[in-house]
């Protein structure tokens, strides 16, 4: 009689706030699951700072899956009807497709080969979680971009666009980060007291 030998497997469980986070003002990237733990997808959390940019972009082996955890971001996912160089807000596709503001749950599946693009317009962080398939290029492309993104000043576009070929990943508009200005704060009448003892 044959007989199997079971091989007990352990899975992986990452508590809140673990993994292994890098950041800048521009983005701050946590890896949950890595190609050490999977041969099928990486999955990073995404805190997506107001005023940031991912630019349109296309990958044609990779797979993603983008999962809004909180706040809002623009989105889109579609070939448009013409690739323009400036602002993938402006793309339609031949259906009548634009981009969406999306809202927490809001899940976006990317095909490879399919443009896409997410950019935060809004005052507030948003956080996102994100599946790349296959690993491990995901993860050492945010690893050298965190990098050129920390390295202060104007953003790169030449070394970014260097980055992103070598990672399967084709920039179709510019990658961003213009946060925005700050408000001044309204003046303060004098309070009644001051008014008072001004008197």
């Amino acid at each position: 009689m044959y007989e199997c030998d079971t091989v007990r497997a352990e899975g992986l469980i990452v508590p809140p706030g673990g993994g292994r986070t890098i950041k800048t003002a521009a983005q701050e990237v946590t890896f949950k699951v890595t190609g050490a733990h999977s041969a099928v997808a990486s999955t990073f959390e995404v805190t997506v700072p107001p005023g940031f940019d991912v630019g349109a972009h296309a990958h044609s082996r990779s797979e993603e899956l983008f999962y809004l955890i909180e706040g809002e971001l623009d989105v889109m996912a579609f070939e448009p009807k013409v690739r323009t160089r400036d602002d993938w807000r402006e793309w339609e596709s031949p259906s009548g497709r634009r981009h969406v503001r999306a809202t927490a749950g809001t899940m976006i599946l990317v095909p490879p080969g399919c443009p896409h693009a997410f950019a935060n317009p809004t005052g507030s962080p948003a956080r996102m979680l994100l599946q790349a398939a296959p690993p491990p290029d995901h993860e050492r492309y945010f690893e050298e971009l965190l990098e050129l993104l920390n390295s202060g000043g104007e953003i790169d576009q030449s070394a970014v666009e260097r980055l992103r070929i070598r990672y399967d990943i084709e920039q179709l508009t510019p990658l961003r980060h213009i946060p925005p200005q700050a408000v001044p704060a309204p003046a303060v009448p004098p309070s009644a007291a001051s008014q008072e003892a001004a008197r």
